[in-house]
């Protein structure tokens, strides 16, 4: 039987744990109708997902024939070059495409770069309100710092991050086929774009990863030129947009839970262990990519056969009450935390210590320099994106003072006054 779950509706996103409660209720694995990607398995258990995450032999990202889950024969064929990265493909191509970028993401070349993260954080905080009060922490702050660390890590102009945070918008407006053909167009300049600045790479060299990618292709790597599109559009997509939604559903909490934002400022150390609660309780990946099933196999008691399709729900596992005690309270000082938001198996995140650095510094450098920082509008007032998959607050709009939304308002306007007379 079909379990009907509208996962695009605000009232999943604005309680997944009581709407995955009730999914969880039909079973450890369910079959229900995913948006775009039609009839598939879903899991609803930590073990369930980690069976599917883990077992790449079983649960393949590709048919027998080679094609990507999700794919359609009708689809144009630069969407299938940037389809075809790391993220979909099995073994031993997965391994292959990883290791020529795994070196640039491990943990003391992440951790080098923790400075300049902080000073990026520092200066869009400072110009939150330059436009004026109240402002959008999604479109001032949360897409720009992502966007600004991986773009340099890459070695793609500054000048050219307006354009990113354009299709970045785009990305995370996919709600139907129609968004979706809408997509479609920014993919083909997306890919039109990467593939010069790669030529400009083999022309003139150059710093960060697109550099890199070159000097591998130079050298007789195992890269072809559409693989080296698609592996940058891969980082550059993934590399932000994630932590965009983590980064501005993090603050959304604090925003709205006094006792749990003066936990954190009154000792900020404290904030990676905040963090790590974050990517449990916000859960911006709500599934995994598509999977195929490549023979009948029982996962928790539930017969799947060879052919079904199955998506881990990392959303359900994250709020499964068989691995954390009260999953559906966000407790800042949560040990241990066996959240599963980076993936498990052979596909967990490549950059989940670039994540959480950015997350830990945008929050820490956004609430030191704004103190009083407070919501415009009533939480109630605060809408999710219909996007599929993608737990993503769309406007998040806050002003420099603490307090309710009118009171906000005034407030902000005397001291703007008494400013100004002074």
């Amino acid at each position: 039987m079909i379990v009907r779950l509208d996962f695009t509706s605000e009232a999943f996103f604005r309680d997944p744990p009581k709407a995955i409660a009730t999914l969880r209720m039909s079973g450890p694995v369910v079959a229900t109708r995913f948006p775009l990607v039609g009839d598939v398995w879903v899991t609803t258990t930590h073990d369930a997902a980690a069976r599917v995450l883990k077992d790449s032999a079983t649960f393949t990202l590709r048919k027998e024939d080679g094609d990507v889950a999700g794919l359609r024969w009708w689809m144009p064929r630069y969407v299938r070059t940037i389809a075809n990265n790391m993220l979909t493909m099995d073994e031993p191509d997965h391994t292959r495409l990883r290791s020529i970028v795994d070196e640039a993401f491990r943990r003391r070349a992440i951790v080098a770069m923790e400075p300049r993260i902080r000073a990026i954080a520092d200066g869009l905080a400072d110009e939150l309100f330059s436009a004026g009060s109240p402002a959008d922490l999604v479109q001032r702050y949360a897409r720009i710092l992502p966007l600004a660390v991986i773009s340099e890590l890459l070695g793609l102009p500054l000048a050219d991050r307006p354009r990113f945070i354009a299709w970045a918008n785009t990305m995370s407006s996919l709600t139907n086929v129609v968004s979706f053909f809408r997509l479609l167009f920014a993919f083909r300049k997306m890919r039109a774009y990467l593939g010069r600045q790669l030529q400009v790479a083999r022309e003139r060299g150059g710093e960060g990863l697109i550099a890199e990618l070159v000097q591998v292709e130079r050298e007789g790597g195992q890269i072809t030129p559409d693989e080296m599109v698609s592996m940058v559009f891969l980082l550059l997509a993934a590399g932000s947009e994630t932590t965009t939604h983590l980064i501005s559903g993090s603050a959304y909490e604090l925003l709205r839970s006094p006792d749990l934002r003066d936990w954190l400022e009154q000792d900020w150390s404290r904030v990676g262990l905040a963090v790590e609660e974050f990517l449990r309780f916000v859960s911006p990946v709500q599934f995994s990519k598509p999977r195929y099933v490549r023979q009948d196999v029982v996962v928790e008691g539930v017969r799947l056969n060879k052919g079904d399709r199955v998506m881990a729900m990392l959303a359900a596992a994250n709020m499964d009450p068989a691995i954390h005690e009260r999953p559906e309270r966000l407790d800042l000082e949560r040990k241990p935390n066996r959240h599963v938001s980076f993936g498990t198996g052979i596909h967990f995140c490549l950059g989940h210590q670039l994540a959480r650095i950015e997350a830990a510094c945008a929050l820490e450098a956004l609430f030191v320099r704004w103190p009083k920082l407070g919501l415009a509008v009533d939480p109630a007032e605060v809408h999710w994106r219909k996007r599929p998959g993608l737990r993503a607050i769309a406007k998040l709009p806050v002003t420099e003072t603490r307090g309710t939304p009118a009171t906000a308002h005034r407030e902000a306007s005397i001291d703007r006054s008494l400013t100004a007379a002074g």
